[in-house]
């Protein structure tokens, strides 16, 4: 599979990236009540199967045809959503810090942007070697 991280014109690209890499150690800290888990359940799944008028439920239909999206995929979503539970976060930490090791960083900036960036970078890793 495939997993990404996204920012739209993002003018602080380090600190995004550093905020990026923190995510593992973020869920894995995370401490989460069953009544805070539990709306955040009811509100993901509102956004899977959200109200759509008539016209919008037809682009769903077609855009999940033509991706190949089929009726017992979404109910598997549904069924994983459902059962979701604290100790998934801490798993998921597992697979974001395998990312964070292995992963590529691709970055559209100009190139002046990477360049700094790539200074600031090494920079940064000069001091983290020097502690």
């Amino acid at each position: 599979g495939v997993f990404s991280y996204l920012s739209y014109r993002d003018p602080n690209l380090l600190k995004t990236l550093e905020v990026y890499d923190g995510t593992a150690k973020f869920l894995r800290e995370l401490d989460v009540d069953d009544d805070a888990l539990t709306k955040a359940i009811i509100g993901t799944i509102g956004d899977v199967d959200s109200y759509q008028l008539p016209d919008a439920k037809g682009y769903s239909s077609l855009m999940r045809y033509l991706l190949g999206i089929t009726e017992e995929e979404r109910q598997q979503r549904r069924e994983e959503i459902l059962a979701t539970s604290v100790k998934d976060f801490k798993e998921f930490a597992d697979a974001v810090e395998t990312i964070n090791d292995n992963g590529v960083v691709v970055a559209v900036a100009s190139p002046d942007d990477v360049e700094a960036a790539n200074k600031e970078k090494s920079l940064f890793s000069d001091i983290k070697k020097c502690l």
